[in-house]
């Protein structure tokens, strides 16, 4: 038997390794699906077992610190797994197909952590009274669900979540070279899926302690994560991510995009 026939994607023991990063594929995913739809019921308060605002009562310094926390274990992790160089370290020990699958696996699971672990600070902050204008907030914020959503169905939503990967991979495909695209919102702003986010968690028609300190936190780390996407762009990218760095707000559409000659 030659090299090349031991290494062949048609052996049995190569589809079957094939297979099983598929599965693991297919698991991150849904384990995304489950926390990403538990997110929008956690921060609106609604149907969710446990939601900001409920949960054991603990003191207020403790609920701080455990709460700040939470929300660093996850900021770390996303920040430090989606570097490049972790990227190139990672894939010396698993498979490159599933290593976008095991980076969403591992936001997930951080975001089920804190989920379960939030201290709730229930003191009102402000509340909308006026039943219109509440549900008038609350459908703003519903409608940054939709951005996020739409954002990610933009580009390439299962590639993004690491199904692509796995996918091409089963079929014995190489995955594309990344190619520059702004389609639609991303004409208009650089980050749609944050501004989704930002929009999602300010928008509550009751505003608690809790919530705030879970909206500037975050807020404050979507800042701190785009200085570091957008590094990683512009190197791979270039002077064509640079031009529309130039001509594209960041967050808030102030203008059109324009098409540069």
């Amino acid at each position: 038997m030659t090299e090349t026939q031991a290494i062949s994607p048609a052996m049995p023991g190569n589809r079957i390794l094939r297979f099983t990063a598929f599965l693991f594929g297919g698991v991150a995913y849904l384990t995304f699906l489950f926390t990403i739809l538990y997110a929008i019921g956690f921060v609106s308060g609604l149907i969710v077992p446990k939601a900001i605002d409920t949960g054991a009562k603990s003191g207020i310094f403790e609920a701080i610190i455990v709460d700040l926390a939470l929300m660093s274990l996850f900021a770390i992790q996303h920040s430090v797994m989606a570097r490049k160089s972790f990227k190139h370290w990672c894939t010396r020990f698993i498979p490159r197909s599933v290593e976008r699958s095991t980076y969403v696996l591992c936001a997930s699971l951080a975001l089920v952590l804190l989920f379960w672990q939030w201290r709730p600070m229930p003191a009102v902050i402000w509340n909308v009274q006026e039943p219109e204008m509440a549900m008038v907030i609350a459908t703003l914020s519903f409608i940054g669900w939709v951005i996020v959503f739409t954002s990610t169905f933009m580009l390439n939503h299962f590639e993004l979540f690491g199904l692509h990967q796995v996918a091409s991979n089963l079929a014995g495909r190489n995955m594309p070279a990344p190619v520059f695209r702004t389609p639609f919102l991303y004409r208009f702003v650089r980050h749609p899926i944050y501004l989704g986010f930002i929009i999602a968690f300010w928008a509550a028609p009751t505003m608690s302690a809790g919530h705030l300190l879970f909206a500037a936190v975050t807020t404050a780390y979507i800042f701190v994560g785009i200085m570091l996407e957008e590094r990683d762009l512009v190197g791979m990218f270039g002077d064509e991510y640079r031009r529309y760095r130039k001509h594209v707000s960041m967050l808030f559409p102030l203008f059109p995009w324009r098409k540069l000659n």
